[in-house]
């Protein structure tokens, strides 16, 4: 715009607003029309955004049907004072009586007092404890100290803490196996190179199994399965011993004390819960569907007519009709479960049918939901088909994207037809002050011939 205007001084006309008029009548008209396709297309990518987003919520309900560690689980109860349990699908519905007879205990040898400043002897020793067998050279001037340290800081000790307890008399070397258990229990042979007596109590010899105290026995922990079976085991825990269950003792059983009672249950409530999941987010899905389609007087929905949201619906309902072939004429369908629709296309879930064909069959229900090796079951169907629109290059996303792009060309044109009124108008100040400087010019040599008309001998004056 021109930063000097002359308004009508020659001609007395309004310039300013003569160009201002001319230009908002190209102006508003086009800006208007750029504004509501910007709006219908904002509009539009809000729209697919909020039904991308249903979608998503209805694949994630649908992640948890096809989650098979969600089918055929087992509730296992019996956790008291002496055993803690877990368990897994494989567990069979039962009751079982456990008694602990015994914990584990990891091996404690500890040696005779030997003064903190003598030198033990020469020679090596050699330990083993389980599969781990290691040895160590000691000098004639090391100390029950340097030899502990040693044996801690063999690269080959995968199995013995060594520790020095002190008293009155002296100092005490303590060997302890890091693992429980019979199997691990220690074993210390010597070499003793200062009276080549191994098994003496003099020099390196009082280090050997033979001369120390055994603090603490190794000991399996053992349990009793209903009275029958008795199981040991090198650690407090049992894996697997009643087929999907875990258990791990904790405290020996007296006498006086009852049994553990180990009871395992079907429990297939999770089901039912990921189903109520996925219906939730279903139905979520089917009002937005209404809204987005609806049709009414001034207020239809941002989607009438809309191919893709009728594709997604149509194929998602279609689905739900599906049957699932067990084979020998044998079908079933999420309706025949108790997942049923309403006439406004609202699922609900019938829990006395459901539980029944749970009841009855619950590997038919989960071939169902899940499928097979070979046979995709409801889940992964519809997860396929929902992929389609979802995915990051899907149907939607490249819908948006296109969308996006054509925001930025309205930008575009937006930027450039400003520049070109921006042109118009100076081009019209341009002519109109151009015009008004001639109106001015004019007028003025209109007076100057009108003066000297005046002046003239024998000419009268109109105003006299």
């Amino acid at each position: 715009m021109p930063s000097i205007t002359f308004q009508g001084i020659g001609s007395g006309l309004e310039v300013g607003s003569i160009v201002e008029a001319i230009v908002n009548a190209e102006k508003t008209p086009y800006e208007s029309r750029l504004s509501y396709k910007e709006s219908v297309t904002t509009a539009d990518i809000s729209a697919a955004g909020s039904l991308k987003s249903a979608l998503e919520a209805v694949e994630e309900a649908l992640a948890g049907i096809a989650d098979v560690d969600k089918y055929q689980q087992r509730t296992v109860s019996g956790a008291d004072d002496f055993i803690s349990i877990t368990s897994n699908s494989d567990a069979s519905v039962g009751a079982y009586d456990i008694k602990v007879d015994s914990l584990a205990a990891a091996h404690k040898l500890v040696s005779e007092e030997i003064q903190s400043e003598e030198a033990v002897g020469e020679g090596t020793l050699s330990f083993s404890s389980g599969d781990n067998v290691f040895t160590i050279n000691v000098s004639d001037t090391e100390t029950l100290s340097e030899i502990r340290d040693k044996i801690n800081d063999s690269t080959d000790n995968e199995s013995i803490n060594a520790t020095i307890i002190t008293d009155d008399n002296g100092q005490r070397l303590v060997f302890s196996s890091r693992e429980t258990g019979v199997e691990n229990a220690i074993t210390v042979t010597v070499d003793d190179l200062g009276d080549s007596n191994h098994t003496d109590t003099l020099g390196l010899s009082r280090l050997a199994s033979t001369n120390l105290t055994e603090a603490t026995a190794a000991v399996d922990a053992q349990i009793t399965i209903d009275n029958t079976v008795t199981i040991s085991s090198s650690t407090n825990k049992f894996d697997n011993v009643i087929d999907g269950i875990d258990i791990t003792v904790k405290k020996v059983q007296g006498v006086d004390d009852t049994d553990s009672r180990v009871s395992v249950k079907e429990d297939n409530s999770n089901i039912e819960k990921s189903l109520t999941e996925f219906v939730t987010a279903y139905n979520k899905l089917v009002d937005l569907n209404t809204n987005f389609g609806q049709v009414g007087d001034g207020n239809s929905g941002v989607m009438i007519g809309d191919s893709l949201l009728r594709g997604v619906m149509t194929k998602i309902r279609n689905e739900f009709t599906a049957s699932f072939d067990f084979g020998s004429d044998k079908t079933m369908t999420l309706s025949e479960l108790g997942v049923r629709s309403d006439q406004y296309g609202k699922m609900s879930i019938d829990s006395e049918d459901l539980n029944e064909f749970i009841n009855n069959n619950v590997d038919n229900v989960q071939q169902l939901l899940v499928g097979t090796d070979s046979k995709p079951g409801f889940a992964a169907s519809m997860t396929n088909i929902l992929d389609f629109y979802t995915a990051s290059d899907g149907i939607i996303q490249s819908r948006i994207d296109s969308r996006e792009q054509s925001l930025l060309k309205i930008d575009d044109e937006r930027a450039a037809f400003t520049r070109k009124m921006d042109s118009l108008e100076a081009r019209l100040y341009a002519q109109y002050n151009s015009m008004d400087l001639l109106v001015a010019g004019l007028n003025s040599t209109s007076s100057y011939l009108m003066a000297q008309l005046d002046n003239m001998p024998g000419v009268v004056s109109s105003s006299n």
